[in-house]
């Protein structure tokens, strides 16, 4: 049971920085991932290695990605 709750979570997290990426957003806190370095890389190859990330406030949309309603 637990790897099943942990495999939800990182899809969740995923979802949400997968969002962020496409939306040029910060992507937050990826530190419980298995792999978090592999999140800059994602950035690179969809925004390129010169992309500037918006610091401004991230959409209420993209911010409760995941959450439960």
């Amino acid at each position: 049971m637990w790897r099943r709750r942990s495999a939800r979570s990182g899809k969740i997290i995923m979802r949400r920085v997968l969002a962020s990426i496409s939306n040029r957003r910060d992507v937050g806190d990826v530190t419980t991932l298995a792999n978090p370095d592999v999140v800059e890389q994602i950035r690179e190859m969809v925004q390129g290695k010169d992309a500037v990330v918006s610091k401004e406030e991230t959409p209420e949309d993209i911010a409760r990605f995941g959450q439960n309603e």
